[in-house]
């Protein structure tokens, strides 16, 4: 019998394998246990997304599930089903269904259009095939897509119950016109009647005589799916609530204004700005204690510069391990390198880099995927409905009552961004090779709580590092990698090499690695004190990659003291001591050591017995840092 079906079918139409054979053999057999599925969610990331509704026509019936009910029917409809048709159902819908309803059975054949449509040369979303079939399932709901589609469960969840009504009968609409495309797909493989027992018009089952007609009696969105995120409930335990961050939507070009924002806790002030020496000024003048930058800030491991011609081009790609990992959870965003992409990358790296030089810790952020995690929609969704979901969150300024860009808006997302880093609710998609782009995670785990200690030659920073070192906190400093390439080069391990290499280290634009190769020694401990900061790079480092858990102690002494100090503590003659104190003190690699005293949390003036500094200094310092 197989034999005499597949010699017949081979004759009248493409091949089709015999397991479609089998599986439509099923559902023409049974067409009342095929179910026609499809689900209306939040966006179209499965990592950060959920779903509103799920729409289903099983046994002559349609149904829909409001997000918040009981799945009861559900389960019951689709662990009756022998085969689900869906369009995209499989990378999509069955994804979702599994999440957000684990307990559901899938029944075992899954027939997805779009594959299937694919077969006779009909491709592209389902409306597009729809509208190349001349199906008409949707007169009244000509303006409405998938996007719109989000913007109905958000007016619904801000009490338009007539927007929920319209988003069941669109996806209803959806569901009618999967058994017409069906229907058209096996008219194109020359499926003939007789091939089956039985012949069907599936249409008459995924639009059966109650589709157009949606739930009677809708209901206002329940406390409970309306309740979300507010600026001071996230943040009611944290200071970040009053940091000042500023925030970037940086264009690839200064002859397009970028949006900028000032944070001031809750209270947004944006602007456009055009040159990179404004932005620099507008934000140093701000006095922030984060800038949180949409653009790329590094480059992919591997490469070297932004443009195609770069000879790693082909080895290492247009794209970061952050882009890759937003593409997985199904996050849409441009790789670095893409060719108009490459401006903005070069833009943003330059931009951080001079701020973090003077000290002003940077993060990447990208708007779209911090909207997607907090419900906001993006600004595709119109200015309107972003301002809306900015000030739903609690964020209030200029934006509310004036005509803003959407870059300006994107700016605010972008600060906020740097509010959640600083509180230590983020994640840091990043390698060890590449600089992390920074999203929003209120699932974060606790991040170390890290002291950094900064001061001249002598001052007496190491005394009150290896205290703290006693008292729980994994030791390192940055001399440590230095020596560890001061072996690598066969070199004597003195106060000498150790200032070369360090300045040569900084003059080359590799201080964040030695930074990172700092904190690599003691990765797995939950506190941590870092000894001998000598860069504002290395402050902002350490704020970038704790937040607020990291504290910075600058430690003084006077002049005097110090060279005492100095002299006592290497045995050297008066005069000998002398000079050595003063050469190391005007090393290069000592030169901007007093710049880290203005970016300083805390402040000790250490002109004592360094045998007073425990009984002293140390229970002061105890005292502020809560050990």
């Amino acid at each position: 019998m197989t034999d005499v079906k597949k010699s017949t079918t081979s004759r009248s139409r493409p091949f089709i394998s015999s397991k479609l054979d089998a599986e439509l053999s099923i559902c023409f057999e049974h067409p009342e246990r095929v179910v026609f599925l499809d689900i209306e969610t939040t966006g179209l990331s499965h990592y950060y997304d959920e779903i509103t509704i799920v729409g289903w026509s099983i046994g002559g019936t349609s149904y829909t599930l409001i997000k918040g009910d009981d799945p009861s029917e559900l389960k019951r409809s689709l662990k009756s089903a022998n085969a689900i048709i869906t369009f995209n159902g499989i990378r999509f819908d069955q994804r979702f269904l599994k999440q957000e309803y684990p307990e559901v059975r899938i029944p075992p054949i899954h027939i997805d259009l779009m594959y299937l449509c694919r077969r006779v040369g009909l491709t592209g979303g389902q409306k597009n095939i729809e509208n190349e079939l001349s199906l008409s399932f949707r007169e009244t709901l000509k303006d409405v897509d998938g996007f719109a589609a989000v913007l109905l469960w958000h007016k619904y969840l801000r009490g338009d119950t007539t927007s929920l009504e319209k988003l069941i009968r669109y996806n209803r609409a959806d569901i009618a016109a999967m058994g017409a495309i069906l229907d058209a797909t096996l008219e194109r493989l020359k499926y003939e009647h007789g091939l089956f027992s039985t012949h069907v018009n599936f249409v008459d089952w995924s639009a059966p005589q109650n589709w157009q007609i949606p739930p009677q009696d809708l209901k206002p969105a329940s406390m409970e799916l309306t309740k979300a995120l507010r600026f001071y409930d996230v943040f009611s335990t944290s200071s970040a609530r009053e940091t000042r961050i500023i925030g970037i939507d940086l264009t690839g070009s200064e002859a397009r204004p970028t949006g900028w924002c000032l944070l001031d806790g809750s209270l947004a002030d944006t602007k456009t700005i055009s040159t990179d020496d404004d932005l620099i000024s507008e934000t140093i003048n701000a006095k922030p204690n984060l800038v949180s930058i949409d653009s790329p800030l590094c480059l992919p491991f591997g490469r070297v510069t932004v443009e195609d011609d770069d000879p790693n081009r082909e080895e290492f790609g247009i794209m970061r391990q952050c882009e890759r990992e937003l593409k997985r959870r199904g996050v849409n965003v441009y790789p670095s390198l893409l060719p108009t992409m490459q401006k903005l990358t070069a833009r943003g790296i330059r931009l951080a880099l001079v701020l973090r030089k003077m000290g002003i810790p940077v993060i990447e952020s990208y708007p779209g995927a911090a909207q997607d995690i907090m419900r906001i929609p993006r600004k595709g969704a119109g200015v309107e409905w972003l301002k809306l979901g900015l000030s739903d969150f609690g964020v209030t300024g200029n934006y509310l009552s004036e005509s803003v860009t959407h870059d300006e808006l994107d700016a605010i997302t972008s600060a906020l961004v740097g509010t959640f880093h600083l509180a230590g609710l983020s994640e840091s998609l990043g390698t060890e090779h590449e600089a992390p782009l920074i999203i929003p995670d209120m699932t974060a785990e606790q991040k170390p709580k890290v002291i950094g200690i900064s001061g001249p030659l002598a001052a007496g920073k190491t005394t009150i590092a290896r205290h703290l070192e006693s008292k729980g906190y994994a030791y390192t400093r940055f001399s440590m990698v230095i020596d560890d390439i001061l072996n690598e080069r066969g070199l004597e391990q003195n106060r000498f090499n150790r200032q070369s290499v360090g300045t040569e280290l900084n003059s080359t634009g590799r201080q964040r690695e030695l930074a990172e190769r700092t904190l690599s020694k003691v990765h797995s401990a939950e506190k941590i004190v870092v000894d001998g900061l000598r860069f504002p790079e290395d402050h902002s480092f350490l704020i970038e990659t704790f937040g607020l858990n990291y504290t910075h102690l600058f430690v003084s002494a006077d002049d005097s003291e110090r060279r005492q100090r100095y002299i006592g503590r290497h045995g050297k003659t008066e005069l000998k001591g002398a000079e050595e104190f003063d050469a190391a003190s005007s090393s290069e690699v000592e030169s901007r050591v007093g710049e880290l005293n203005v970016l300083a949390n805390l402040h000790f003036c250490n002109n004592i017995r360094l045998s007073d500094v425990e009984s002293r200094i140390i229970k002061e310092l105890e005292q502020i840092i809560g050990e």
